[in-house]
């Protein structure tokens, strides 16, 4: 038996009626009406939530995406290319790409990247999960994958000058740590022990919510500021992988296979599509893999797994948002892009 890093969190919130049943239309109208704004709604294929059970061959967590573009969301800043001149006329709205998971047996939240979007993205899980947020508490504890400001710039929210959360869980790499310690705002936040560090083992799988075991794996991907990692998150009945960023599945030796090894629902860098959708920018200085390499690579086994493989991470440019027929081409071949509000029991 492979040794598991135990949750070391705040109790069970037991205690709270929920607002909603979880992924009720309602409910999820209600995260998604943000002031007048207009924004992707969830895939309408999102099953409800269901009630705790204590079976350990049956789902114990409620997977939700909360986002799927790329850091800078959409309309994206300093862009005036029509994808984000449309969406500021028309209030459309695509977050950064992050997950929640909600435990069945207490109600406990996990939050999966702190991007520039974080309130928008906490209140649709709160929609999503049916779970209300304790005071000062929107969350039970926090997971990063690097030091990218897509993923990492809304811990700033969880300070003083907001929600100043006290002693929060936030689960990072041992570099991101170091940075988080001797950077500002961030280092105020550990100072003041509103966030509470917790390392991220390398060797072993570690608990942030009570059963729910993730492995961390690091990839490659500049690293100008923290390692980089991708995590295998497993529940009783699914195993998920989150790999929103990466250089290139080839630059180790394996590396991919190792990443698919025993998943279930994998969620991948899809930032760029072919890559002329840069226009004068240097891909070279951004790497990603690129949509039409991955397909070419996987494309057997999305063929025999539909669904298996789903892009996330999406440029703001990348032409899967706006051309309906690319879409429809990818997923008759077994692939998938990931939906905001998207649901799966773990």
């Amino acid at each position: 038996m492979r040794p598991v890093l135990p949750f070391s969190g705040p109790g069970p919130r037991r205690a709270l009626p929920r607002v909603l049943p979880p992924g009720s239309l309602s409910a999820v109208l209600a995260a998604l009406l943000l002031g007048s704004c207009i924004v992707e709604p969830p895939s309408p294929s999102s099953p409800p939530g269901r009630t705790a059970n204590m079976d350990p061959t049956r789902p114990a967590f409620d997977l939700y995406v909360l986002g799927v573009a790329q850091d800078g969301g959409m309309p994206h800043v300093g862009c005036t290319r029509e994808c984000c001149e449309t969406a500021r006329r028309t209030g459309l709205r695509r977050f950064p790409a992050a997950l929640g998971i909600r435990s069945r047996a207490d109600d406990r939240l996990l939050l999966i990247e702190a991007t520039p979007a974080v309130e928008a993205q906490l209140a649709l899980l709160h929609a999503l999960s049916g779970v209300r947020p304790l005071p000062r508490r929107p969350v039970d504890a926090l997971l990063l994958t690097h030091a990218h400001i897509g993923h990492y710039l809304g811990l700033a929210f969880f300070g003083r000058e907001v929600a100043g959360v006290k002693g929060l869980p936030l689960w990072v790499g041992p570099r991101m740590a170091a940075f988080l310690k001797r950077n500002g705002p961030w280092s105020q936040c550990v100072a003041l022990g509103q966030l509470a560090l917790r390392d991220i083992p390398m060797d072993r799988p570690f608990e942030p919510l009570p059963g729910l075991e993730i492995r961390a794996i690091p990839v490659p991907h500049r690293d100008e500021f923290s390692e980089t990692l991708a995590f295998k998150i497993r529940g009783p009945s699914r195993t998920v992988l989150f790999v929103p960023d990466i250089d290139a599945w080839d630059r180790h030796r394996g590396l991919l296979e190792s990443l698919l090894e025993g998943v279930d629902v994998a969620y991948v860098d899809g930032t760029f599509y072919d890559g002329r959708e840069l226009g004068d920018r240097d891909l070279s200085l951004i790497p990603h893999p690129l949509v039409l390499h991955t397909v070419e690579r996987l494309a057997a086994e999305a063929a025999r797994r539909p669904g298996w493989i789903r892009f996330l991470h999406l440029n703001h440019t990348n032409p899967l948002f706006a051309d309906p027929s690319l879409r429809r081409d990818l997923e008759a071949r077994g692939f998938r892009i990931a939906e905001r509000g998207e649901h799966l029991e773990l």
